[in-house]
């Protein structure tokens, strides 16, 4: 059998219950060996190693960040973008000072949840002025805190701290300074911190496990499968805040639009990254101790599903270029900055154009902190690319910072909100829940409408497109080639060079053969196109006989995959031992995610005539039972035509219903794009089977009918036991 009958041999679906099937199916590795696939290896965690690689040329890079944005959106949960509700902004308790004012300030980002801060304004101001949006980290109410005269003696002996009356508050210190230089200063609260009342801290930054009474299928809670589900996190509620922020900075008449500026440290400057990374009105951006190769962010508020997976914090700072950025290094995490990510950053901005445009003050004798240091450099910067007029550097004066209840937004005439309100945690959820849905929803209007919008974030949850699905290559030994009269067995491996996956693959191939190619998946993987007795699956060998050649896969974790050969039931997570997603898949694709790849790369060698120089087959059909039914949805979704016919059957699944973020099938997201229908829906206009729905989900079918397509949908409504026979029959048409 030569490599024409091989190339003719490889697709892929997939699955998660293993039915009973043969112990003597074909093997590609002997007994006890596992494939040799990257993916076997622990999960990469926030304290991995993120390079950046800069791109050879402009429009590499405009294809790269386009994607890498979309992701930071889609992981945020802003993809789409929330609506925007009236802000309802409100400004009271004005402080005047000779050359600034401070009022207190509140508005609503969405119905209900308020962002709680500070404004401060020049006063007397000449025409437009710039704005600045300080975004602050993890110091303990940070805002509001005061400085114990023990640790300012610290500060200002060592040098990061100049005075005693006005290093009470770097956070004051940075907003006085700004305003007398001209610029209009929105410092807010980040979530359970100062005013910011209406999570907990705990709920912010300290969930260890997960809250049974939020883990529901309704009225859900933050961190729970559902909430991960739809792509609701913490993390995405303050980049939410944050675009709001600058929408409330930007209604201010005297601000001018082009002069808008980012800046914090820490958590603050993971805001300011992605801000600066996410909406174009930022003009100039400035993360303090943040950007780096190493550690990412640790805490719950800092992370999110789907955000970090084949990217980094260095890379969200590259998205920012060409525009003015700076950043800081002290003696943390971002200590080995200057060799490992700055390099990379400039010679980004020097392919575009702009070297000058980026700057890093190094400070690693400096412990974690955003120092009087590192704001004077702040302020340079900032007087430099929005020609302020002041001398350089720019250096900080004292001042007489207000107390805790000076600067305090809530009082008698402005009630606080509920503090620590787990009926408004629910409420905010499923507001977002059914925006999003509304969203969405109006986009089935169309087969581009809906890929332009569901499609393309489920290309993120999936996270590799069919172009981009590798290098497959084939290999296999005579002695798994064995002729049963009509056909030829045939078990190997197919190996994606590109990302370094290995799949045991089995395929039956006729001795008069069609040009058809079957993939056929379940959850035993290869197994699954036998009987228990060893015999070849009825349906399958009808498809065979047809002169199709039909496709065995073990996708990961399946067959070959198991040392002891039971299905999984819970998926690896990292080490941390906090029950959030967002640790594991911030940085790691999920289990369903990575076997819709293995399907991408077997479609994909089989579509791909130059990998061996033989002849493509006449078309490449998928087909998937049990658990590997949503994948097969997904692969199609994404491989669009490359897959000529689909059969899915999904025994009723839904993303939304799965209660266990280790759950094999957990998605992040699934639930969000209109879920399974959703995956199947962007199967239009191209042929589709359906089973396991009862009838075709509305959305389905009304697409197939505007595209003006519905003989190119069938569903079956027979019984379960009866798919795989009336899969086959379809698949003959």
């Amino acid at each position: 059998m030569n490599m024409k009958h091989l190339l003719i041999a490889v697709a892929t679906v997939l699955l998660v219950g293993l039915p009973p099937v043969a112990a003597d199916t074909p093997r590609a590795l002997p007994a006890g060996t596992l494939p040799n696939d990257v993916r076997l290896q622990p999960p990469k965690d926030l304290n991995g190693y993120f390079p950046f690689t800069p791109p050879k040329t402009k429009a590499e890079w405009d294809q790269r960040s386009a994607y890498v944005r979309r992701q930071i959106l889609v992981s945020q949960g802003l993809w789409p973008m929330p609506t925007k509700t009236p802000l309802n902004a409100v400004l009271h308790g004005k402080i005047d000072r000779p050359e600034y004012t401070i009022e207190k300030g509140y508005f609503e980002s969405a119905p209900g949840l308020f962002v709680t801060g500070n404004l401060y304004r020049p006063k007397n101001p000449k025409g437009k002025v710039p704005a600045v949006l300080f975004a602050h980290g993890h110091w303990a109410s940070a805002r509001l805190s005061e400085e114990s005269d023990a640790n300012l003696l610290r500060e200002i002996s060592s040098g990061e701290e100049r005075f005693m009356r006005g290093g009470k508050s770097r956070f004051q210190s940075m907003c006085v300074q700004l305003a007398r230089m001209g610029c209009v200063v929105w410092q807010w609260d980040m979530l359970s911190d100062s005013d910011a009342v209406q999570f907990s801290r705990l709920t912010v930054h300290g969930v260890a496990k997960q809250r049974p009474e939020m883990n529901t299928t309704e009225n859900w809670g933050l961190y729970s499968p559902q909430a991960e589900a739809h792509l609701q996190s913490i993390m995405g509620l303050q980049t939410l805040n944050a675009v709001r922020s600058l929408d409330f900075v930007l209604s201010l008449p005297e601000v001018d639009p082009s002069r808008t500026a980012i800046t914090g440290a820490s958590g603050g400057g993971t805001q300011t990254m992605l801000l600066a990374a996410v909406d174009p009105r930022v003009a100039l951006s400035y993360p303090a101790v943040m950007v780096s190769t190493a550690m990412q962010g640790g805490c719950t508020c800092e992370n999110a599903s789907l955000l970090r997976v084949n990217t980094g914090n260095i890379e969200f700072a590259a998205l920012f270029a060409p525009k003015p950025q700076g950043m800081t290094t002290a003696n943390d995490w971002t200590k080995e900055m200057s060799t490992k990510g700055f390099p990379e950053l400039k010679q980004l901005y020097e392919t575009l154009g702009m070297p000058g445009n980026v700057m890093l003050q190094r400070a690693e004798h400096f412990p974690h902190n955003y120092n009087a240091v590192a704001r004077s450099a702040f302020y340079t910067w900032l007087n430099q690319h929005f020609k302020l007029g002041f001398k350089a550097p720019v250096i900080e004066e004292d001042y007489e910072p207000l107390k805790r209840d000076q600067l305090t937004v809530w009082d008698a005439e402005h009630p606080a909100p509920k503090a620590d309100d787990p009926a408004f945690e629910r409420t905010l959820l499923d507001w977002l829940t059914k925006d999003a849905e509304q969203q969405l929803r109006a986009s089935t209007d169309s087969v581009d409408h809906l890929r332009k919008e569901v499609g393309s974030g489920v290309e993120v949850l999936i996270g590799r497109t069919f172009d981009k699905a590798g290098s497959v290559e084939w290999s296999r030994e005579d002695k798994n080639k064995a002729d049963r009269g009509t056909y030829v067995e045939m078990t190997g491996l197919m190996r994606n060079k590109t990302y370094n996956e290995e799949l045991p693959v089995t395929f039956l191939y006729p001795k008069d053969w069609k040009g058809r190619v079957v993939v056929w998946l379940d959850d035993a993987g290869k197994a699954s196109l036998y009987n228990t007795d060893g015999t070849v699956k009825a349906a399958v060998l009808k498809l065979v006989n047809a002169g199709a050649t039909v496709v065995g896969v073990d996708l990961l974790l399946q067959g070959e995959f198991l040392k002891d050969g039971q299905p999984i039931k819970q998926t690896p997570v990292v080490a941390n031992p906090r029950e959030f997603a967002g640790y594991t898949y911030g940085y790691n694709h999920s289990l369903f995610a990575q076997r819709t790849h293995d399907v991408l790369s077997l479609v994909s060698y089989l579509r791909t005539a130059e990998v061996s120089g033989h002849p493509k087959p006449s078309s490449v059909v998928v087909a998937g039972f049990g658990g590997t039914g949503p994948i097969v949805a997904a692969a199609r979704a994404i491989a669009g035509d490359a897959i000529t016919q689909a059969a899915v059957n999904t025994n009723g699944f839904r993303f939304g219903k799965l209660l266990d973020f280790r759950d094999p099938q957990f998605l992040p997201g699934g639930a969000k794009y209109l879920d399974v229908p959703g995956l199947l829906a962007l199967s239009a206009p191209y042929p589709l089977w359906v089973a396991g729905e009862g009838k075709a989900p509305a959305l389905v079918s009304d697409l197939y009918k505007t595209a003006g397509k519905e003989t190119q949908l069938t569903v079956f409504s027979g019984a379960a036991a009866e798919a795989e026979a009336a899969a086959a029959e379809w698949l003959l048409k």
